[in-house]
């Protein structure tokens, strides 16, 4: 990995640590407690076999930070607050919780998830399908640019769990095609994200149309005041479980940084880098879409096979890219960095098996 993490994607210590002792400061003791408690092995964590059949078989041979303390506390029926950096776990983590507690003779939906673009929440899906494997689950994500019939038709005939984005969701529970009378549980995943993108007002409605007593876990890099006001409204007395950044790992993770003096040298010195380096797939992140065209043009005419996406394209062209990479047809994926955690999203299903470069380039 070259250069730094896209923007958004880095967890603000400052300002995380600022507000939750706000919070903490004033009568938060009495609202917000802390759970401490550490499972250093799946085995030990008390879940169904079958669970633990599908966390192994997905790849998982012993939990991250997070998930050894988050949870247990989820699969009690706790209500949760999670803050880990991305990319530590939280999706299976609250995912483990879900399958733990869901009745598989009931198929209605008992597990409501929500996450700011259609991308993650197709992840999630996909990750809790894995888990659930040999549980019999049976999950679908409701999100914008599909079908409304086929989301009617497939929730009409039974799910245990809902992945979704928040307006898709509210449209399926305003039209009564997803039914609120059995959910249980209630996820928000990458809370911070969700409100930066402006989701609150449909967030607080959707919280409306569920049933009054519900689980409610809260997920996040980082805990800006607008999800503390949520928690407030809707938690009753949350757990925290927080991961401090001593224990945060980056095993298995590479990274160097380049320092090119000029701009009129950085292409030739990313030629050089596909010389030198065994790349199988790598992703470029440049900081507009003109560079992107640029750059594209570039590497083809250097005889590279590359793939660009951009948030100008529209959700089909994107998804068809995307596919295209994924299956190898490319080895090469240029995209701004506004797409970043969109597009990495659709990277961590294979980077177990090959690796995968991501290059940031400082391009203006």
């Amino acid at each position: 990995m070259a250069g730094l993490a896209p923007e958004g994607s880095q967890f603000d210590a400052r300002h995380y640590d600022t507000k939750m002792n706000e919070l903490l400061a004033s009568d938060g003791q009495d609202f917000i407690t802390s759970y401490d408690e550490v499972y250093d092995s799946f085995d030990s964590m008390g879940l169904q076999e079958n669970l633990l059949r599908g966390i192994y078989a997905y790849g998982f041979e012993r939990p991250s930070a997070i998930q050894q303390r988050g949870i247990v506390p989820f699969c009690k029926g706790l209500d949760v607050i999670q803050q880990a950096q991305s990319g530590t776990g939280k999706t299976a983590t609250f995912c483990s919780g879900i399958l733990q507690q869901l009745d598989y003779g009931l198929v209605q939906c008992q597990a409501l998830v929500l996450a700011p673009t259609r991308e993650l929440a197709q992840q999630i899906e996909k990750v809790m399908r894995a888990l659930g494997d040999y549980l019999g689950v049976k999950v679908h994500a409701c999100v914008g640019g599909t079908s409304v019939r086929e989301d009617q038709r497939i929730l009409q005939a039974g799910v245990h769990t809902v992945v979704g984005t928040p307006g898709r969701v509210f449209d399926m529970l305003r039209r009564q095609s997803l039914r609120s009378d059995c959910i249980k549980m209630f996820v928000l995943d990458e809370a911070d994200e969700m409100l930066s993108r402006g989701f609150k007002d449909q967030i607080y409605d959707i919280f409306q149309l569920l049933p009054g007593k519900i689980q409610v876990g809260v997920f996040s890099a980082t805990m800006p005041p607008e999800a503390l006001e949520i928690t407030r409204k809707f938690m009753n007395k949350p757990v925290r479980i927080l991961v401090k950044r001593d224990e945060l790992t980056l095993e298995g993770i590479k990274q160097f940084y380049v320092n090119v003096d000029k701009e009129e040298w950085k292409l030739e010195t990313l030629c050089d880098l596909y010389e030198t380096l065994a790349i199988t797939q790598s992703v470029i992140f440049v900081n507009t879409r003109r560079k992107v065209d640029w750059l594209t043009d570039k590497m083809r005419s250097a005889d590279h096979t590359v793939s660009a996406t951009h948030g100008d394209m529209d959700q089909n062209t994107r998804d068809i890219i995307m596919r295209e990479f994924r299956s190898g047809s490319s080895r090469v994926l240029i995209t701004t960095d506004l797409l970043a955690r969109d597009s990495l999203q659709f990277i961590v299903e294979f980077t177990e098996d090959c690796p995968v470069y991501i290059l940031t380039l400082q391009l203006s």
